[in-house]
């Protein structure tokens, strides 16, 4: 078997470990956006009660999807140490970069043997993306990643690397996974026993439980692994009876229904319609990637990674089809095996000429991308040290409402308009009258929304909004303006960040 040069092999390491020394920095800080504050206050309500914690957002006793394992495992970790709830998601977060970059390197060593190739997957996963920025919950580019690394997303994703090594030399009867195992016909002989299909069958399981669309895309990567494999009658008896030890542990999951999950409304795919937008401008760096799945199609039409690609193309173009946007969330189905593919093929190409094309092609599209997210930056840097061209690309994140803290406490209820306040409030122990995200689960969801919009409104009564106020047991109402904008029977108490001002309410 070849190997790769050494000299590129150790480059491409040493980029890789610069990315993630940048990442483990990003973790020290934890800059807030997006769902941290939802997954703060599932950890808070887990540290308070692990067996009844109740919503995680709204003063109501329902279930939740975020009480995953994982979820889990943090509350305990925060309720025996007594760490704060953000060193708990910090630790967190180190947890699941290092499942994910193991993961990575793992499945790749199942891909091919060069030395290069694991390093250059991490890198074409954080780069290879498009020139326009994108951020969201299960994408994985750098930016996107140092926002999300403390979210079950990145660990349930890292997981699924490991599903699919553990996986693949199962379904081929191979332990040793030292590359090339994949489609050649060898009719999977199935020496895996059946503890090891029985613990992958809880692994899928685990991945489902803990990010629900990150277990999609595991369940599509794992098909392709066994299609490409063309296994025996012994493999798919197996396979089948790890199946549903699988769908035993989610049908007896006792925090929320599983599969009720299937249920879920317009709401889910009004949020998830920005996935479908701007796709050339997001992705076309990818494309690189769809030319070495071209290639690896070429010499083994039962390739894994064409077939992970494929199927992922197929449920994503069925979701924008049909206007299911949520089926979005599949979409790094198609990247994954397209940003690996590349990373391979670097060592796999034939002819040494044909090696050092795409070595230098990929190179280039890496730095694009690579410039694209170079913003991450200054979550570690303070943006007045970088150069000017590298500062603009930074976007701030949140700011928190630490400010609060000293005056309300866990369980107290907040009045907060809809958005940012809903949504991280209740990362430091308080409640908010309506949920900052969609509620499944909760039954009075949109009773709750109309009444903030109501309360919020300029023609709203005080005595209306008092009414409001007594329904729902509000101690606090956070708001920008005057006390005198929002009725009688408030007192101010602290001003924080933005012109926002925290009000008392005075029975």
């Amino acid at each position: 078997m070849r190997t790769a040069p050494r000299p590129a092999a150790l480059a491409a390491q040493a980029a890789a470990a610069v990315v993630v020394l940048l990442l483990v920095l990003v973790i020290v800080r934890l800059p807030w956006a997006g769902d941290l504050g939802m997954h703060a206050a599932t950890v808070q309500r887990l540290r308070h009660d692990l067996v009844d914690p109740g919503n995680p957002l709204v003063d109501a006793d329902t279930p939740s999807p975020y009480y995953s394992p994982w979820m889990l495992v943090l509350g305990c970790v925060a309720r025996v140490s007594g760490l704060s709830v953000f060193v708990v998601l910090r630790l967190g977060a180190l947890a699941g970069l290092a499942l994910l970059l193991s993961g990575v390197w793992r499945y790749v060593r199942t891909l091919s043997g060069h030395r290069a190739a694991p390093a250059l997957a991490v890198l074409s996963l954080l780069f290879l993306w498009g020139t326009a920025l994108f951020n969201w919950s299960g994408f994985y580019g750098l930016n996107s990643l140092a926002l999300t690394v403390s979210y079950p997303s990145v660990l349930a994703l890292g997981l699924a690397f490991h599903f699919w090594a553990w996986l693949g030399r199962a379904v081929r009867g191979d332990g040793h996974g030292d590359g090339g195992g994949y489609g050649r016909g060898d009719g999977g002989h199935g020496d895996a026993g059946w503890g090891v299909w029985l613990g992958l069958g809880a692994l899928w399981a685990v991945i489902l439980l803990c990010h629900q669309f990150a277990g999609v895309v595991a369940t599509l990567g794992a098909l392709a692994t066994v299609v490409a494999a063309r296994p025996g009658r012994v493999v798919w008896i197996r396979l089948g009876g790890g199946l549903a030890l699988g769908l035993v542990v989610l049908l007896l999951w006792p925090y929320y229904d599983f599969f009720a999950l299937f249920g879920a409304g317009a709401d889910l795919e009004s949020v998830h319609r920005p996935l479908y937008e701007d796709l050339v401008g997001r992705y076309w760096l990818v494309l690189l990637g769809v030319v070495a799945l071209g290639v690896r199609w070429w010499r083994d039409r039962w390739d894994p990674l064409v077939l992970f690609f494929v199927l992922g193309v197929v449920v994503v173009t069925v979701g924008g089809v049909s206007g299911h946007w949520s089926w979005g969330r599949a979409l790094p189905a198609a990247l994954i095996p397209a940003q690996v593919a590349v990373a391979v093929e670097v060592g796999e190409a034939g002819r040494r000429g044909a090696r050092a094309g795409w070595a230098c092609v990929l190179g280039v599209a890496l730095a694009v991308g690579a410039w694209t997210q170079v913003g991450t930056l200054g979550y570690v840097v303070k943006t007045r040290d970088l150069p000017e061209a590298v500062a603009e690309k930074y976007r701030r994140p949140w700011a928190g409402y630490y400010w609060m803290t000293p005056w309300v406490k866990y369980g107290d209820v907040v009045m907060a308009r809809e958005g940012r306040p809903a949504r991280q409030i209740p990362a430091y122990g308080a409640y908010t009258v309506a949920p900052g995200y969609p509620d499944f689960f909760l039954a009075g969801e949109g009773r709750r929304a109309a009444a903030v919009r109501r309360y919020f409104a300029q023609g709203t009564s005080g005595p209306e909004r008092e009414e409001i106020l007594r329904e729902y047991g509000v101690r606090w109402v956070v708001d920008k303006g005057a006390a005198g904008k929002r009725g009688v029977g408030l007192r101010e108490v602290t001003r924080g960040p933005e012109g926002q001002v925290l009000y008392a309410v005075v029975r």
